[in-house]
């Protein structure tokens, strides 16, 4: 399940933490800016086969352009790709040239933001310089654990409730990203972690629904909510950095909110991972499936 599991720590990880902050500058959403309504419609009124619809998925994945994201849509039967600002009008036409017979199955959006991972905090927890979010706490019999952001447990160590690394939180104990994006770090400290995400009593956890009204707790931003627009998207970070099954939906948030929890009502539902935009101007927000972190650590939502 975890495909690295070994996060990069020191100043060699602060650094690569930055890149992916700034350089690839975006869901949980970590997505933030609105997408146009000027989408590129498919050559003709063909119907692709879910054979064909998987083929020019997996053409896009094969062209590695960073600043993509892409679902299979089977109400429309279309695979919808955005693409953010970087993506030139050659590095679609080289998507489309990859998926050769099936690239009428493309729908291509443009999004006005970049897509980049969330890095800092979302109820801020810090680390060797970087801030995350936390996002759902769970436990394993006695053991009590915080799910967060795996592009942020990357770094491994200690986490920390300030900034001035004075109140323990615990360790990281577990990290997957790209491929996953979440991280599990052990409460060993005196910080209360009580069953709650933004005040609100969570309950259960619970897999999205294209519709599901959610709303996304975050340290930069705060609270924020709207629906699931889409499932097991694929997000391009850049740098090797992709992810899959994400939950793809028109929350906002900002750099800072990573890690951040995502819910429905009394379910947790995601960990934020990136997007693009900011919640002055709304985007898409990408989110690891809280369900899928639970099984890989063998704990639970109290």
């Amino acid at each position: 399940m975890t495909k690295r599991s070994t996060p990069h720590g020191g100043t060699t990880g602060r650094a690569r933490l930055t890149a992916i902050a700034t350089g690839l500058a975006a869901v949980a959403g970590l997505t933030l800016a609105a997408t146009t309504a000027s989408a590129e419609p498919a050559p003709t009124a063909e119907k692709f086969s879910a054979t064909q619809l998987a083929k020019a998925s997996d053409a896009v994945l094969d062209a590695d352009v960073a600043g993509t994201a892409w679902h299979t849509d089977a109400r429309t039967g279309e695979v919808v790709l955005t693409v953010d600002k970087r993506v030139s009008d050659a590095q679609i036409a080289k998507i489309k040239k990859r998926a050769g017979v099936n690239a009428g199955a493309l729908k291509v959006e443009r999004t006005s933001g970049t897509f980049r991972s969330y890095i800092q905090g979302g109820d801020a927890i810090y680390t060797g310089g970087a801030r995350c979010s936390a996002g759902f706490n769970v436990r394993s019999g006695s053991t009590y654990y915080m799910l967060t952001a795996g592009h942020c447990t990357e770094l491994g160590g200690n986490w920390y409730a300030n900034s001035s690394s004075t109140t323990l939180i615990g360790p990281t104990v577990g990290s997957s990203f790209p491929t996953n994006d979440y991280g599990i770090v052990r409460y060993d400290g005196s910080v209360a972690h009580p069953g709650t995400a933004g005040g609100a009593e969570i309950n259960s956890a619970a897999n999205a629904t294209v519709g599901m009204s959610v709303t996304r707790h975050g340290s930069t931003t705060g609270t924020h909510s709207g629906q699931v627009t889409a499932l097991n998207a694929t997000v391009n970070y850049g740098g090797g950095d992709i992810v899959y099954g994400m939950i793809r939906t028109n929350v906002c948030a900002e750099p800072g909110d990573s890690g951040g929890s995502l819910r429905s009502g009394d379910k947790a539902v995601g960990l934020t991972s990136g997007g693009s935009g900011n919640c002055s101007s709304g985007g898409t927000t990408f989110f690891q499936p809280v369900t899928e972190a639970l099984s890989a650590y063998g704990v639970s939502i109290y």
